[in-house]
């Protein structure tokens, strides 16, 4: 059964609010929800929104929301959903929210795509060994040793972490017959990765078998500098870590003794810190590139960001279940 218009209202950052919702996500909120006074809230905090969010059922959040702690959801009685319209919820959620079993849902799906796009790119230009190439002197690179390095055919690309962004990797790497994908992730069903075109190892197992490693596991206490000197030392010669994910997940001390060698190449989308200071050794070597986190969504692909949390709107006005629900189980292991 359908339900009454809805309160609700965005909560993020003005310039997140302009860049997800365009004029026709705009006027397809309001149709959808009842925004009263004010479609957008930057600030749950001041006081002068109180009435609004003292009848507030739904929250359509992403990127500048603050964490809804119970001081904030107790200025919200009805609220009965929060809809994410971005990725991870972790900065989100409270034991309070979890009590009140508020309907919780994300776009990280959504997020997934440009990820796992971007990724795809760049297994394949390290393949051709692009990245070093673009910031070497051709003739210091280019020679009968390094071509018979170079190629997308007779190679093997390890996967940490089966994620959304993992499995959409796996997926993506199919048309490429020359490219044989693995993954390591303990939380992962061999079934599931075999359906999805790939080979499930642990990840010593997986690692001196790679060409190329590509990170895509959750920033968690347990996943911090997973791929260490350990991990890095049993890579073959040559090999390339990509990293999209988070910075945390790679020892950068024990990547820059690695690339400073020469024995691996690397792309890092994501830094620990973010960003890289300015001296850093690993913004100098000719065989790692660093892009300032362009993996994710940008520019016009936040806009199936609000359109994942628009449909789950959606769901909730017609009594459907959640397109993306977020479980707390689930939330321990994830991003």
């Amino acid at each position: 059964m359908s339900r009454i218009r809805p309160r609700a209202h965005a909560v993020m950052d003005a310039d997140a609010f302009a860049l997800l919702f365009d004029e026709p996500r705009r006027d397809r909120f309001a149709s959808l929800a009842d925004v009263g006074s004010r479609m957008l809230i930057t600030d749950l905090d001041d006081p002068a929104h109180a009435a609004l969010l003292a009848e507030t059922e739904v929250l359509l959040t992403s990127w500048g929301a603050p964490r809804l702690d119970a001081e904030r959801l107790a200025r919200m009685p009805r609220l009965r959903a929060v809809l994410h319209a971005a990725g991870s919820v972790q900065h989100l959620v409270s034991d309070e929210l979890w009590a009140r079993g508020i309907r919780l849902t994300t776009a990280a799906d959504a997020n997934a795509m440009p990820v796992a796009e971007f990724t795809l790119g760049a297994i394949l230009l390290a393949g051709k060994r692009t990245f070093t190439h673009l910031r070497a002197p051709h003739d210091a690179t280019w020679n009968a040793w390094t071509a018979r390095r170079i190629g997308n055919v007779d190679r093997t690309v390890g996967i940490v972490g089966f994620s959304r962004i993992g499995r959409r990797v796996v997926e993506l790497l199919r048309p490429f017959d020359g490219i044989r994908p693995l993954v390591a992730d303990p939380f992962a069903d061999a079934a599931a990765v075999e359906a999805a075109g790939a080979t499930l190892l642990p990840l010593d197992e997986m690692l001196p078998q790679v060409d190329v490693l590509s990170l895509h596991a959750p920033s968690l206490p347990a996943t911090r500098h997973m791929i260490g000197a350990a991990e890095l030392a049993t890579l073959p010669d040559g090999a390339t870590v990509i990293n999209t994910a988070r910075g945390a997940l790679l020892d950068h001390d024990a990547l820059l003794g690695e690339c400073r060698t020469g024995r691996l190449d690397a792309l890092l989308d994501v830094t620990e810190p973010e960003p890289l200071p300015a001296d850093s050794e690993l913004r100098h070597l000719p065989n790692v590139a660093i892009t300032p986190h362009l993996a994710g969504s940008l520019g016009t692909e936040t806009r199936r960001l609000a359109d994942a949390a628009l449909n789950e709107l959606a769901a909730y006005i017609a009594g459907a279940p959640a397109r993306h629900p977020v479980s707390r189980a689930e939330l321990a292991i994830s991003a």
